[in-house]
């Protein structure tokens, strides 16, 4: 049964503005994620080993939005919120509940820009109060003159592979599907792109592989690519660094021990593999001339 709680805040200031998706704030209507993905950076937290199980709606978060984003207002203290950083803003609940839609009614109120990042097509519903903020919203004013929306929409991909995105994205719409809702979002005059994050070593990150995803994001009409490596957290039961070995020991046995050796006694890959990746997303991006980046 979904649990409603009660929040003492809802928007999240950053200490700074986040590189790759410019977010300054970031606010989550919901609590855990029905989509379940197993590499989630969030699990290990407070949600437990499956997301969906332990899915909350924040019933106060419109007003306690509408609270907070007048008073940045009034201050002349703009930016780019994050809907959503820590949960899907569009899981099959928001097509009943519609909390995703209130805040971004308020957010349009307030002027204030958005990214939407998510892997749904129920995104399209609010392509209306999208297309507003997209017009009106205030940009705080070092972005002005390098970015001419006040709406992005980005769309999150870790393998282009059907079958794997359904065991390590078992509530998740299709890849494909995720394609598609960009490429209309495009035709609307939406800035988009495509997350290709994470990247999953020996999964998802060949040469062959990399290559396919930024040209078919390219094919799809996005405006830009993210690439980002896979981070695994913990070794508790529910953090994604157990999840997702016993993904692995099931699946792919064989790569246990390159995982071992590329992570070590990190939670990111090695430094060496941060930056091939980096370099070859660069270069693939040239080549199909797509931006590496959203400014």
């Amino acid at each position: 049964m979904l649990k409603g709680i009660q929040v003492k805040s809802i928007l999240n200031k950053h200490k700074k503005r986040d590189d790759w998706f410019l977010d300054d704030y970031s606010v989550n209507p919901y609590s855990g994620c029905s989509f379940n993905c197993i590499y989630c950076y969030i699990r290990g937290s407070k949600y437990g080993e499956n997301m969906a199980k332990t899915l909350s709606v924040k019933v106060n978060a419109p007003e306690l939005l509408e609270k907070q984003l007048k008073r940045r207002a009034k201050k002349g203290e703009y930016g780019i919120i994050a809907l959503s950083s820590s949960t899907e803003p569009y899981m099959p609940i928001e097509e009943k509940l519609k909390l995703t839609r209130k805040l971004l009614e308020i957010i349009l109120r307030y002027k204030f820009p958005v990214h939407v990042l998510t892997k749904s097509k129920l995104v399209l519903r609010d392509l209306d109060l999208l297309k507003e903020i997209d017009k009106n919203a205030t940009l705080p004013d070092d972005l002005k003159s390098k970015l001419k929306h006040g709406a992005i929409i980005s769309f999150s991909i870790s393998t282009l592979d059907e079958k794997l995105a359904k065991i390590l994205e078992p509530g998740a719409p299709a890849p494909i599907e995720r394609l598609k809702t960009m490429r209309k979002c495009k035709k609307e005059g939406f800035l988009v792109g495509i997350d290709n994050i994470p990247v999953l070593p020996f999964l998802s990150d060949t040469d062959e592989q990399l290559n396919e995803a930024i040209k078919i994001a390219k094919e799809y009409r996005a405006n830009f690519v993210l690439v980002g490596a896979l981070t695994l957290f913990g070794n508790k039961p529910a953090d994604c660094k157990t999840l997702y070995y016993k993904f692995l020991e099931r699946h792919y046995s064989e790569l246990v021990p390159k995982y071992k050796s590329l992570f070590r006694i990190f939670f990111q890959p090695t430094k060496e593999y941060q930056k091939e990746l980096e370099d070859k997303s660069k270069k693939l991006c040239e080549r199909y001339e797509i931006k590496n980046g959203i400014i």
